[in-house]
């Protein structure tokens, strides 16, 4: 399924997952899987660390999501890391900052989306703050395990709780929508084929819940 239908799922279950504001860099198609998340903070003299080497940690399947705050000054993210999460079978990830070495993960065909890119390393910049933490990118909490879909079109976090509840829905929207495409392919217009399958009151949030 594609991540505008996921998106439909949630609003339908009155929620919004979908995080804004991150673009695809490399990689094709829809990924989806559970998130390993990583948190990021700026090295000062009181805390002082590096950028870690969380990845031989991360299970075969898992999105990486980082919380870097959108910071554009270094790069938390580069080619080396994208060729071992690839041969270990990491599924993307998700960086709310700046990565580098764009063209070497493409090659690879592995999937990143980020807010920017930078050439500078984050070593002696950020440090690894937390591991397997909820995290929070652009407004959307994100905790471990929760089902994170990304593709062209943007990104959708899934609670896992309510992932039973949304798959269910995302059914039920696609056989919809199925049904709307049949009918205009017979020749029905598209506000009536639209009408005539409930298509106006699909995905409707709930004023003002953005949780």
């Amino acid at each position: 399924m594609s991540c505008s239908t996921i998106a439909d799922a949630m609003d339908a279950v009155h929620r919004d997952g979908a995080v804004t504001g991150l673009r695809r860099l490399s990689g094709d198609g829809v990924v989806v899987g559970p998130a390993f998340t990583l948190r990021y903070e700026p090295v000062t003299a009181d805390s002082p660390g590096t950028l870690g080497d969380f990845v031989d940690d991360v299970p075969a399947g898992s999105v990486i999501v980082i919380e870097n705050a959108g910071r554009d000054w270094c790069s938390v993210w580069g080619d080396l890391v994208s060729t071992v999460a690839h041969t270990r079978g990491v599924a993307g990830s998700v960086i709310d900052g700046a990565c580098r070495d764009v063209a070497g993960s493409a090659r690879i065909g592995y999937s990143i989306w980020a807010a920017s890119t930078c050439v500078k390393s984050g070593r002696g910049r950020v440090r690894l703050a937390a591991v397997q933490e909820p995290v929070t990118v652009r407004g959307v909490t994100v905790d471990p395990g929760d089902w994170v879909c990304a593709d062209e079109s943007g990104i959708v976090v899934v609670p896992a709780k309510m992932a039973d509840a949304v798959a269910t829905e995302i059914r039920r929207i696609d056989e919809m929508e199925e049904r709307v495409l049949a009918a205009v392919r017979t020749g029905a217009p598209l506000s009536e084929a639209r009408a005539a399958n409930g298509y106006l009151g699909l995905g409707t949030p709930v004023k003002g819940d953005t949780a």
